[in-house]
């Protein structure tokens, strides 16, 4: 055990290490409820630009995000939340260091460095095929929350704090079944919304993916 924590803190090991304690500390934080788990989600989407007559004109700057949100949709972010992605990448990432320089012996931080490059490849083919379960689980979800219960108009309870930047959850409770449990923001700068408060689900934002509410008080 001690010699795995030296070799975790060695120079050519210190990256993957590092990664792999954020990622441990932040679903530490999910699940004690500080944060949700789509919290430093992404938007691969990118916006085009409009030439003056209405067409869309080709845009050196997109083409380039538009190459590099091809290449994250090849390895299912966008599908998948940032995170759940970057857990299955660390792991495998931490573990391939861990290995290759101790059956090579080294203990170069700068070939260490030169050997992440092709470890971190390896690692997100590896997170691909082991986030395929859950592309399909966030599709399911993301399906229940076009085509299923509609919460539009419902009161419901915030299980995780929301202001318009911070992302919380809220739940709906259901005549049948289990609580539906959402994505939320507040509707306005002005609110904050903490765990346990009522709050009215009044739109969806299409774009990030949540439910937009308000404080509500029960008459």
């Amino acid at each position: 055990m001690t010699e795995l924590l030296h070799a975790a803190v060695s120079p050519p090991n210190l990256l993957p290490t590092g990664l792999l304690v954020f990622v441990l500390l932040y679903w530490l934080t999910v699940l004690l409820g500080v944060l949700d788990f789509k919290t430093l989600d992404v938007d691969t989407d990118h916006a085009a630009h409009f030439s003056p007559d209405g067409h869309t004109a080709p845009d050196p700057a997109d083409m380039g995000v538009s190459w590099l949100n091809h290449a994250l949709a090849f390895f299912n972010l966008g599908r998948v939340p940032l995170m759940v992605l970057v857990s299955f990448v660390a792991l495998p990432w931490w573990v391939g260091s861990i290995l290759l320089n101790h059956y090579l012996g080294n203990t170069s931080g700068l070939l260490g460095a030169v050997l992440l490059v092709p470890l971190l490849l390896g690692s997100l083919l590896v997170a691909k095929v082991l986030t395929l379960p859950f592309v399909r689980l966030f599709a399911a979800m993301e399906r229940n929350h076009d085509g299923g219960a509609q919460p539009l108009g419902k009161v419901c309870t915030l299980l995780l704090p929301a202001s318009q930047q911070q992302l919380g959850q809220a739940s709906v409770p259901q005549a049948t079944g289990a609580p539906l449990v959402l994505s939320v923001r507040a509707a306005s700068a002005a609110v904050e919304l903490k765990k346990g408060d009522t709050a009215l689900v009044i739109d969806y934002d299409a774009t990030r993916r949540c439910y937009l509410v308000e404080p509500y008080d029960a008459p």
